[in-house]
């Protein structure tokens, strides 16, 4: 540890910083006393700057407000709910509760970066449903007024029908601040999936375009979501929805597979030879290649067949000579004749490939599984259907965790419009399945509902990852029985979105009038706030130093109300990175014992 001192920044990351920095070391010269000077910027760019008013783009009315609602840091806090977690001191999987636009400026230091996956299933708005509380102009302080956390005229709810005359563009202020600030979650070669129906679909990926970039769309999934009905159909009967798939940068994004299931292994994997043992059964794909191939003179030459005589493509073969000749030493060519006489010649495709199970694309239309399977699941957990309607089947998710993360790493896969917790549901199923090491964030919004046993839809979040994890964890001890098998995180730690413990400096006007600025200055001498507690400071120091909501915390014997963080799944640090000491009396003693801690920053 070094002697610095600094103070600790109790406000969210900048989502912008990095875009601002990686223009400063672009273009120093369109920097003014730390400023952007947008003419110098212009001068650089010269001929690439279009000065037109006309030009191709997403505008709607409230589209600044929307972009300055980014630039507004959070000044809240998560407060920690061990009582309604599970396995607290063991999991690393996170449920918010909170308004999701203070909660992901909140993760920006934290988690920068660090998401593999976000899944998010927004609002469609189908023009009577709940969007938001008003539109939370005042951030944190609506939350707090619409939580009844402080005095204020509580749930105020918005159903954004088309008569408010801003039917789209309500609805495009509301995701564009928090499809912007989530990409910076996101790893370079991470990905965001978005549900999304005919209601939004063109605004949304004109939205995505727009934050990620057209060059990094990666594609749009169709997912048939019901079989039958239609009878109360006026016109077609609508049976699909999409998924809007974009990557933080493409380039990065690696090529996709997919394991392949069980019926095409049966399908496709039928014939057997000498090599059976170690590469499994084989498929055969025809060696002549397909009109479609440019023609290669190179292509064209005589294989010799299995009884003596040669044989000439029609028009040429996919493989060069020498590979067609590493095949034949091999035995993987397949000859067989026609009636006529003529040799086939086939190209051997083995299940097993190189000590791996083969693996297949995935196809951009998902059709194996339907709404009515996520409705029945909320009927198997609850024994009531109505608990939570059209929640997205476990199956569907777990289809994109397959394609979109690997199970090898510990990938985080954040869902902040969680709803029922069907990410969260499909994550257990997915490790449960292959093995895999994957963790979640899920963010919900406490929306009153009418369920007596469920005030809120964050209650019911939080009890269906409960009674998921109950189920999961009785599969896989019958496993366990005849498999050595690494027992799964089923846990969770909640927190909530509340005011912060220290109190923030009034920055409104006439707050440096004199006797106004004295009692501020007095207030101050005791930076905690009257409501604050030791947990609750603690938790906001982890999280607005950097530090991620899994943290490990041990507390130091030595001092009072002293504490050692650790992050669980980096083995790189020497154990604890950082020591926080909310003692209130400190003697020369302790802080000799602060200072000689193996950390690198103490608080």
């Amino acid at each position: 540890m070094n002697d610095q001192s600094e103070q600790v920044d109790l406000t969210s990351g900048d989502p912008n910083l990095d875009r601002i920095e990686g223009l400063r070391e672009l273009f120093p010269e369109a920097f003014t006393e730390g400023k952007i000077d947008f003419e110098k910027l212009r001068l650089s760019l010269g001929d690439e700057v279009d000065e037109g008013k006309e030009r191709y783009g997403l505008s709607w009315a409230g589209k600044a407000d929307a972009y300055r609602a980014v630039q507004v840091s959070s000044i809240g806090t998560l407060i920690p709910y061990p009582e309604e977690s599970v396995d607290w001191d063991t999991t690393e999987n996170v449920i918010i509760e909170g308004d999701n636009l203070e909660v992901l400026k909140l993760l920006q230091k934290s988690y920068h970066g660090q998401v593999k996956l976000i899944l998010i299933d927004p609002p469609y708005n189908t023009g009577g449903e709940f969007i938001y509380p008003d539109n939370f102009k005042e951030g944190l302080k609506d939350y707090l007024e619409f939580t009844k956390q402080v005095n204020g005229g509580g749930a105020r709810l918005s159903s954004n029908t088309d008569s408010s005359g801003r039917y789209h563009s309500n609805w495009l202020s509301m995701m564009l601040p928090r499809l912007f600030i989530a990409r910076g979650l996101l790893q370079e070669s991470g990905v965001l999936a978005m549900h999304i129906d005919d209601h939004e679909v063109q605004n949304a990926r004109a939205l995505l375009n727009e934050v990620f970039g057209e060059e990094n769309f990666v594609d749009c999934l169709i997912w048939k979501k019901r079989y039958g009905g239609g009878a109360k159909e006026k016109h077609l009967v609508s049976l699909h929805e999409y998924i809007l798939v974009y990557s933080r940068n493409k380039e990065l994004l690696p090529s996709l597979f997919v394991s392949l299931s069980e019926a095409s292994k049966d399908r496709y994997y039928k014939s057997k030879d000498k090599h059976f043992d170690t590469k499994g059964p084989y498929r055969t794909h025809p060696l002549e290649s397909m009109k479609s191939f440019a023609e290669r003179k190179n292509l064209v030459f005589a294989i010799p067949a299995p009884d003596g005589s040669v044989v000439w493509p029609k028009r040429q073969w996919r493989w060069s000579k020498a590979r067609v000749e590493r095949a034949l030493e091999i035995d993987e060519i397949e000859f067989s004749k026609v009636k006529d006489g003529t040799w086939i010649l086939s190209s051997k495709q083995y299940l097993n490939e190189d000590g791996e199970v083969r693996k297949t694309k995935f196809f951009s239309i998902i059709e194996d599984t339907y709404s009515q399977h996520g409705t029945a699941e909320i009927l198997k957990l609850f024994g009531d259907a109505r608990v939570f309607s059209f929640p997205k089947p476990t199956k569907l998710v777990q289809h994109l965790l397959e394609l979109f993360t690997d199970q090898d790493e510990s990938d985080v896969i954040l869902d902040f419009f969680a709803g029922s917790g069907s990410v969260a549901h499909g994550v257990f199923e997915q490790n449960l399945k292959d093995g895999g090491n994957r963790n979640f964030i899920l963010a919900q919004l406490p929306e009153p509902t009418d369920i007596s046993e469920y005030s809120t839809i964050a209650d019911i979040t939080r009890e269906r990852v409960r009674r998921a994890a109950k189920v999961i964890a009785k599969r896989q001890s019958g496993q366990a029985r005849l498999e050595d098998i690494e027992p799964l995180d089923l846990g969770f730690r909640s927190f909530k979105l509340a005011e912060s413990n220290f109190k923030v400096w009034n920055s409104e006007e006439g707050a440096i009038m004199p006797d106004i600025l004295a009692d501020n200055l007095l207030a101050f001498a005791d930076s905690q706030a009257n409501a604050s507690t030791k947990d609750g400071m603690l938790w906001e120091l982890i999280l607005k130093l950097g530090y991620p909501l899994s943290s490990e915390i041990v507390k130091l014997p030595e001092i009072a109300d002293t504490f050692c963080v650790g992050i669980v799944s980096d083995e790189a640090l020497s154990k604890y990175g950082l020591a926080i000491c909310l003692a209130s009396n400190l003697t020369e003693a302790d802080v000799s014992i602060l200072t000689k801690l193996p950390v690198r920053k103490v608080v």
